[in-house]
């Protein structure tokens, strides 16, 4: 969503220097004129969210992967820049309670689908019942699998709405959103289960459902694995303690939070040392800027990598 400076408000200008003179009238006429310009801008960018929704979720619903590629990456570059001011993240969680432009079920339906072994014989058993493509006149509609380029795509779009939109998690809920994600990162690819991680976080940020959703997965011990294993990707690895310490930093101190005992789940399967490490680091990570706060939360993931594999 890249917006043109409109025509029509190139004479408010003009209205300012007649309102900053002496005549009361002038004055009258420029802010009458500011206000006209701000209604008809607020419409206008209102129009540009909703067509850039509308227009993006169509073709993140196609049945060809390359399509809901394009969709995803249109819809991932617009969240960037709704991001840009509050009023456009108002707008966007204005949208977000019309069910035609919700973003996350459409998500969970299409690029997110879990399409597992039980999904295909239950697809092949109606295929022997139904017969309906074969005698009538409309085809049989063939959806192609999710790429691993658009599975990653969706989980950062799927981070960008939980972040700007905090309702989203409960949508992300209702599709089971930690039970898949937990599927994505134990069996995908290196780039989807970065983008996993990411998500993960976003999904859980003040949502105890979801929370008790990652508890129930045995979450903990399904990154904990990760970062143990010294055949994974290194960067992975380190993507594994830059998430522990961002989910225990947001814990620490809840007694309710559903994982109020992560810190003893990393202690027992970590070891001491890669515990207290991390938690550590979510102690003074929230007294600093976002850039401060990224690096110290890359170089105290390479500590607890460096302390299990001396381990």
């Amino acid at each position: 969503m890249y917006l043109k400076k409109p025509l029509w408000s190139e004479g408010i200008e003009a209205a300012k220097g007649e309102a900053s003179g002496s005549d009361p009238k002038p004055q009258a006429y420029g802010g009458a004129v500011a206000e006209l310009v701000n209604s008809l801008q607020q419409q206008r960018v209102y129009r540009e969210v909703t067509l850039a929704l509308t227009t993006g979720l169509r073709d993140a619903r196609a049945e060809f992967s390359f399509l809901r590629v394009r969709a995803l990456r249109s819809l991932l570059n617009f969240l960037r820049s709704v991001a840009d001011s509050d009023f456009t993240i108002d707008l966007f969680i204005q949208t977000q309670s019309i069910p035609q432009l919700q973003v996350v079920p459409v998500l969970f339906q299409h690029s997110l689908k879990e399409s597992g072994l039980e999904a295909e014989d239950d697809c092949n058993e109606n295929r022997v019942r139904d017969l309906s493509h074969i005698f009538g006149v409309e085809p049989m509609k063939l959806t192609s699998p999710a790429t691993d380029a658009e599975v990653a795509l969706a989980l950062r779009v799927l981070e960008g709405c939980c972040l700007l939109h905090p309702h989203s998690t409960a949508l992300a809920h209702r599709h089971n959103a930690i039970q898949v994600l937990m599927n994505i990162l134990s069996t995908r690819g290196v780039l989807e289960q970065g983008a996993c991680l990411d998500a993960l976080i976003s999904l859980m940020v003040d949502s105890p459902l979801n929370q008790m959703d990652f508890e129930k997965c045995n979450g903990i011990m399904e990154v904990a694995d990760l970062i143990r294993d010294k055949q994974v990707d290194e960067n992975l690895r380190l993507k594994c303690g830059e998430f522990l310490q961002l989910l225990i930093g947001h814990v620490n101190g809840r007694d309710s939070s559903p994982l109020a005992n992560i810190h003893e789940d990393t202690r027992r399967l970590l070891g001491e040392k890669s515990a207290s490490l991390i938690w550590a680091a979510g102690q003074f990570g929230s007294t600093l800027d976002p850039e401060q706060r990224l690096t110290a939360l890359q170089i105290q993931a390479r500590r607890v990598l460096e302390s299990l594999d001396l381990y």
